[in-house]
Order: C-alpha cells, then sequence, then structure tokens
C-alpha cells in the first residue's frame, strides 16, 4: 500500500514560495506545490485570484479566531476540506442519483 504514496512523483512534494499580499501586508508563503494546485482550484471556484483568495481566507480567520498561529498549516487544512467537500458531495445519494 505505501508504494502508491512512496512512488508518487517528487515535484508534488516540491516547495514553492509565493509572494502575495495579506490584508496589505507584504508576505511569502511557503507550501507544496500539490497544496498550490488545489488553492489555485479553490480560488477559481470563487472567482478569484489565488492571492485574492488566500487573503479573504486570512481576513475571515482573524475576524472569527484572532491571528492564526500557523497560516501554512490552516492553508494545507483547507485544502483537505475542499477535498473532503468535494468527495462528499461525489458520494450523496443524490449526486448518484443524479449521475442515474
Amino acid at each position: 500500500m505505501c508504494r502508491m504514496f512512496a512512488g508518487q512523483d517528487p515535484a508534488r512534494y516540491d516547495l514553492e514560495t509565493r509572494r502575495m499580499r495579506l490584508n496589505g501586508q507584504s508576505t511569502s508563503i511557503r507550501l507544496e506545490k500539490s497544496f498550490w494546485a488545489i488553492l489555485d482550484q479553490i480560488a477559481e471556484s470563487e472567482g478569484l485570484t489565488t492571492p485574492g483568495f488566500v487573503s479573504k481566507l486570512h481576513g475571515e480567520v482573524i475576524e472569527l479566531r484572532g491571528e492564526p498561529k500557523n497560516f501554512t498549516s490552516l492553508l494545507r487544512c483547507t485544502c483537505l476540506v475542499w477535498c473532503d467537500a468535494k468527495l462528499d458531495a461525489a458520494l450523496s445519494p443524490s449526486a448518484r442519483i443524479a449521475a442515474e
């Protein structure tokens, strides 16, 4: 089983740093390329650029909970939540009925 994970293309987990502004502050965020690809998809689905989405998320988190201790971890978990929601939608009974 682990071969599927161990054998993945190393490019998927190469780190990529992107510079952007979060609520007016210039910063750099370093994530694995796979997470950037998902964040790009989320942003597109929301009609935003990736920096726009990340900045909006950052602002909303601050409003709800204050400054996050580890924003890059929050971004990774955002990707997981989004993927889980897509999977749940695909597996829901109404989605299966609609596909039939």
